[in-house]
């Protein structure tokens, strides 16, 4: 569904059926203030967020975990794993362009704000 608007995020949103909800919502807020430049719309049938390129899509397939799988946009390439500080070691790597944050609650989310938005912003800088 690629064109969608922030209004059409939304109407995704409001009509999902997840017991975690407001930790979807809560996630969506967190990305979007990251950056004016970063704009959201529902690909892969979830909310994905870009600036130049994708960087981050939500997986929300599990009733008990909201993931969030981040990427280097849409051609594939290499990112070590060194060029992201990951002190707390959040980031599960799927491979060596995608990564993975996983929260079961907005109090864990909340708890690891000033991490995951410093790992957020490593991440975007990749896409430069």
């Amino acid at each position: 569904m690629g064109g969608t608007t922030r209004k059409d995020v939304d109407a995704f949103i409001d009509a999902l059926d997840h017991p975690l909800l407001p930790l979807i919502r809560a996630l969506r807020t967190l990305l979007l203030a990251l950056d004016p430049a970063i704009s959201d719309e529902i690909k892969w049938n979830a909310p994905s967020f870009r600036t130049t390129g994708h960087f981050a899509t939500m997986q929300l397939r599990r009733p008990d975990a909201v993931r969030l799988i981040l990427h280097i946009g849409a051609r594939p390439r290499s990112l070590p794993a060194a060029a992201i500080a990951d002190p707390d070691g959040l980031l599960t790597w799927l491979g060596p362009d995608r990564a993975l944050l996983e929260f079961r609650t907005v109090a864990e989310l909340d708890s690891r704000r000033a991490a995951v938005t410093a790992l957020l912003r490593q991440w975007m800088a990749q896409l430069a």
